[in-house]
């Protein structure tokens, strides 16, 4: 086996190490028993698969039965100029990999933060070596190095109508997708993540952590919202399967707002 993934995050890793560095960082945890390794032979044989779902016309979700590690959503975004695939999950097998290449040519892989690289590079690799672009402000979390990865910072534009871009936040190299396509043109936001959504899909949140609830501050949550609002979408994608299926940016708007009022102590006559 010429790789690892780290069984809590699935996250891959060229040599075992005594922790996951991205696992032992204050925004994620080490299970109580410690550090776990498995091996993609080894979640095949125990009954792992990838399934693959339409999200809407253009738009793949790859998930794993059962989860692997945080266990995202992956997104393939599908435009006549080529694919891109987001925030790859940790696990792959042959027939996910022949579903997404019968949507045609995947041009890139990108993943929102260091939590969902999963099994970046062996994507690359079953997709015949496509780059994988790995914010610049967050390079020094990837723990499998390979020629295919791509440091990149700013904004890019991997296809016509499919732009990425980086408004920080969770991480310093945090990222979104905005696809101007989506929602019958409306534009969707793949947004990591970088602004979560929530499971009442009428609100979105901000947090440095998720699991360890630390949040970010009001100055840090206005720079990532106003960041997003410079693109037009009505419908904005998390990536654990929930959905903000209309006026996503006005709903990232107020869930701005509430959360800057909260921090800043408006709402304390509640408490």
């Amino acid at each position: 086996m010429d790789f690892w993934i780290c069984a809590t995050c699935a996250v891959e890793h060229a040599e075992k190490v005594e922790v996951c560095a991205i696992c032992a960082d204050e925004r994620q945890w080490v299970p109580a028993e410690g550090q776990r390794w498995t091996t993609l032979a080894e979640l095949t044989e125990s009954g792992t698969r990838a399934e693959v779902a339409e999200l809407e016309p253009g738009l793949l979700g790859i998930t794993s039965e059962p989860k692997v590690g945080i266990g995202q959503q992956a997104k393939l975004v599908c435009t006549p100029a080529g694919n891109l695939l987001w925030d790859p999950i940790g696990y792959l097998d042959d027939d996910a990999v022949a579903r997404v290449r019968e949507q045609g040519e995947t041009v890139a892989i990108a993943a929102s933060h260091p939590h969902m690289f999963g099994v970046q590079v062996e994507w690359s690799r079953a997709l015949g070596g496509v780059p994988v672009l790995v914010a610049e402000a967050d390079l020094s979390w990837v723990a499998r190095p390979a020629p295919v990865i791509r440091p990149w910072s700013g904004t890019v534009d991997p296809l016509p109508g499919v732009t990425l871009s980086q408004p920080g936040g969770h991480f310093p190299g945090s990222a979104v997708v905005h696809w101007s396509a989506g929602a019958d043109g409306r534009g969707v936001l793949l947004s990591g993540d970088t602004v979560f959504a929530n499971p009442d899909r009428t609100s979105v949140s901000f947090m440095r952590s998720f699991p360890n609830r630390i949040p970010l501050s009001a100055a840090v949550v206005e720079r990532v919202t106003k960041h997003v609002e410079q693109f037009a979408f009505d419908r904005l994608y998390g990536n654990f399967g929930t959905v903000v299926d209309a006026d996503a940016r006005g709903v990232v708007r107020r869930s701005a707002d509430r959360h800057i009022g909260w921090v800043r102590g408006d709402f304390d006559h509640l408490t």
